[in-house]
């Protein structure tokens, strides 16, 4: 007898698919382009993560420093302009301070507010970042100039369309 949720065997006569372990199953070729997007991605973001390990970043800690070099803000303003929770930010922010790249002092106005600035470490951290050809390279060699041109062109009109999780009427 068959259990609940269990699938049934139907032989059709072809031979059942096989997955071969060096190539994903199904191929790539038959994903909704979401999916081919969010693979592509994440194996860039793992490039990106192995080449922010030199100065001890995160991907998640590289927008912080960007939004610092604008000068010293509060967690809150920080989480505000990254569109990110108060909470998400303080484990960034930890990190990033116990690296040397942010200092957090008390406000001197609103001792319950911290001010977060960039230390020498943190500049020179977003500093070395700025090397357009190395953090280029992290996509691979697949595409040819004009391809990356032209996938960036699309990826902007992405996320200026695209609303924020916050932003969807229905989610």
């Amino acid at each position: 007898m068959r259990k609940p949720g269990e699938d049934v065997a139907v032989d059709t006569g072809a031979p059942a698919p096989t997955a071969d372990p060096g190539n994903a199953f199904p191929p790539p070729e038959t994903w909704p382009t979401g999916r081919l997007l969010s693979a592509a991605a994440r194996r860039v973001e793992r490039a990106w993560d192995t080449y922010l390990q030199r100065w001890q970043l995160s991907h998640a800690s590289v927008p912080v420093l960007v939004v610092l070099a604008g000068g010293p803000l509060s967690q809150r303003e920080i989480a505000a302009q990254m569109h990110v929770t108060e909470q998400t930010i303080g484990r960034v922010l930890r990190g990033l301070q116990d690296s040397g790249h942010i200092t957090r002092e008390r406000h001197p106005a609103d001792r319950r507010r911290q001010v977060v600035s960039l230390t020498g470490a943190g500049w020179s951290a977003l500093s070395a970042l700025d090397d357009a050809h190395a953090v280029e390279s992290l996509i691979g060699t697949s595409l040819s100039p004009e391809e990356v041109t032209q996938l960036r062109t699309l990826l902007i009109r992405m996320l200026a369309d695209l609303p924020l999780p916050e932003e969807r009427e229905d989610v």
